[in-house]
């Protein structure tokens, strides 16, 4: 690959997409999911089945709401025993959603209170 063809592979894997009502639907259902998995599989589940599930998500996560450096310390915190059993998913859906609105309003000029157009 040569370097302009290297740097659009990289904006359109770090482009921020449109956020629509079925994106921020989807987002909270792979985070809901994700953390129920953890939750039920209990903290004496196989450690690769858990690693398994936060990596889908995180992926999913990323291409449903662009990539934010919070989903990699997220993804970090779901491996420590203990820290996994809390809604870290939901957490980082619940956050990215409301910096995405916001950056979304300002891009399109909306006022701060106002939703986003396709919201």
């Amino acid at each position: 690959m040569d370097g302009a063809n290297e740097k659009g592979v990289l904006a359109g894997l770090l482009r921020v997409p449109l956020l629509t009502r079925r994106r921020i639907a989807l987002a909270f259902v792979v985070a809901a999911a994700a953390d129920g998995i953890t939750l039920a599989l209990g903290p004496l589940a196989a450690v690769p089945v858990e690693e398994v599930v936060d990596v889908v998500a995180m992926v999913l996560l990323w291409r449903l709401l662009g990539f934010h450096f919070l989903l990699l310390p997220a993804f970090v915190a779901e491996a420590v025993p203990g820290v996994e059993m809390f809604p870290t998913w939901l957490a980082v859906v619940a956050y990215l959603v409301r910096l995405r609105s916001k950056e979304q309003r300002v891009e399109s000029g909306g006022a701060a209170g106002e939703p986003p157009a396709e919201v």
